[in-house]
């Protein structure tokens, strides 16, 4: 591997008339190259769509856990619960809650 000169861009094997060269997609220079490099490719397949289902019940189907909390609108005293970033990575998370019966969603900060 090989960098420019000029700008410190990594530099591409290319073929030309005059053999292989070296480019800078940059800034454009050009260098022989001293022997030919093994050049990778990426082969990619097409992959064919599909199409999934969900009934109604899976719909309904809640898998984030569950605390005892009373609802501020409701009353009722479960919630569905999880945590976000919301503040700097030097801050504690933001707790988020939905009520389990009235869908009402409220935070808690830590």
């Amino acid at each position: 591997m090989e960098f420019c000169p000029n700008c410190g861009t990594r530099l591409v094997q290319k073929r030309k008339k005059k053999g292989v060269v070296l480019v800078c997609p940059k800034c454009n220079y050009e260098k022989k190259a001293s022997s030919i490099l093994p050049v990778a490719k990426s082969v990619r397949s097409e992959t064919e769509d599909q199409i999934v289902i969900i009934d109604k019940e899976a719909q309904n189907l809640q898998t984030l856990p569950t605390v005892k909390i009373e609802c501020p609108k409701c009353g009722n005293n479960q919630a569905y619960v999880w945590q976000v970033q919301t503040r700097g990575a030097d801050e504690s998370s933001t707790q988020f809650f939905r009520c389990t019966k009235c869908g009402y969603t409220f935070r808690e900060y830590s």
